[in-house]
């Protein structure tokens, strides 16, 4: 085993332990072959050294999400989860999800970049077991998972026991997240419901 890639490179960030630990990642796409570029990642996700198991849910569509609010006229999202075994550091990994999106199209992230675009592949490190961060270069877990019903949804098709470490139970938030839409449904607002975390 290559200790590097099981500590880290940061020495800020939270250490875990050489054990296994399963990370949650939310998959995402909405521009060229959606389908074949997601089973290509999980199956790049699958290779990683020091990961021994991958399983994800079913594919969800959803209605894009911009910075204005759900927008139907833009290429809907094919949304998934990913639950990663695997000892490599959630820094180490976060670094494999950003070269897995470049080798698929997506440009190399940066700081100033506007959230919600369309993208031919999109990786958020949800949650990497019970690790809390504050780390603004990898935020544990992640901001707004608990706000977004195409990550909960099918995280919980994969892991009906889900808890998002510090927010709650996966199977309560998704609920809460339901009637509030189905609340705001009645008096005819929207609530947003699209991909890409």
């Amino acid at each position: 085993m290559n200790r590097r890639l099981a500590q880290g490179f940061s020495d800020d960030m939270p250490a875990p332990s050489s054990a296994e630990t399963v990370a949650v990642i939310a998959i995402g796409a909405n521009l060229g072959d959606r389908q074949s570029t997601m089973t290509a990642a999980l199956e790049e996700l699958a290779r990683l050294p020091l990961t021994t198991r991958v399983v994800a849910s079913a594919p969800i569509e959803t209605v894009a999400l911009t910075l204005d609010g759900p927008d139907e006229e833009a290429p809907a999202y094919l949304n998934a989860v990913a639950l990663v075994t695997t000892r490599l550091a959630p820094s180490v990994l976060l670094g494999y999800l950003h070269a897995i999106e470049e080798a698929h199209g997506r440009p190399p992230r940066r700081v100033d970049d506007l959230r919600w675009q369309s993208r031919t592949l999109d990786l958020d490190l949800i949650a990497y077991g019970d690790v809390r961060s504050a780390d603004p270069t990898l935020t544990l877990p992640h901001p707004r998972a608990g706000e977004r019903t195409f990550v909960l949804g099918p995280w919980l098709q994969v892991d009906p026991e889900a808890v998002l470490p510090g927010v709650g139970r996966v199977r309560d938030l998704l609920a809460a997240l339901r009637e509030a839409e189905a609340g705001a449904g009645a008096d005819g607002t929207s609530a947003p419901e699209g991909g890409a975390a």
